[in-house]
């Protein structure tokens, strides 16, 4: 009986988990109401596969289950796919939004040693995915912004 159970929490966590992360990319920008909403969500999944009251802290049981927070997560997701998008592992309709600001100038920018992105000017802000994956992918330390970096776990993982 209690093998079921545990079963059967863990398929509901997957599809909840499924259903959360679908279009994540599309949840860029979302104002912090709509995104609460689904981190309410994701924290309630924690809870039921944990078994822990609703009282209880949830932050350690996301860094134990290795979950991102839903605003976290989508942040990765984006940067994830300027980076391959950058080296070319993407179709090229994703690929021709980003381009480094060394590959677009004639002139030598200080810019162009950091891999910067252009960011478009567009009319919704940072909404628009061509503009807001530039404008995270800038963001981001110096150190992350190589597009050859490698997603490989480490021996100690």
């Amino acid at each position: 009986m209690a093998a079921d159970r545990h079963e059967w929490k863990k398929t509901a966590a997957e599809f909840i988990s499924c259903q959360l992360y679908y279009c994540k990319l599309l949840l860029y920008g979302l104002p912090d109401t709509l995104l609460h909403k689904l981190q309410s969500v994701q924290n309630a999944t924690a809870r039921l596969i944990t078994g822990m009251r609703h009282s209880d802290h949830i932050s350690p049981v996301l860094c134990e289950l290795h979950w991102l927070p839903i605003r976290e997560r989508i942040k990765f997701k984006v940067a994830c796919l300027v980076c391959q998008s950058l080296s070319g592992q993407v179709p090229l309709y994703l690929a021709d939004d980003y381009r480094l600001v060394s590959d677009s100038t004639r002139r030598s920018l200080r810019s162009a040693d950091i891999s910067t992105c252009m960011v478009p000017r567009t009319l919704s802000g940072v909404r628009t995915f061509a503009a807001a994956g530039p404008h995270l992918w800038n963001s981001l330390p110096v150190q992350l912004r190589n597009p050859d970096i490698t997603y490989g776990l480490s021996d100690n993982s």
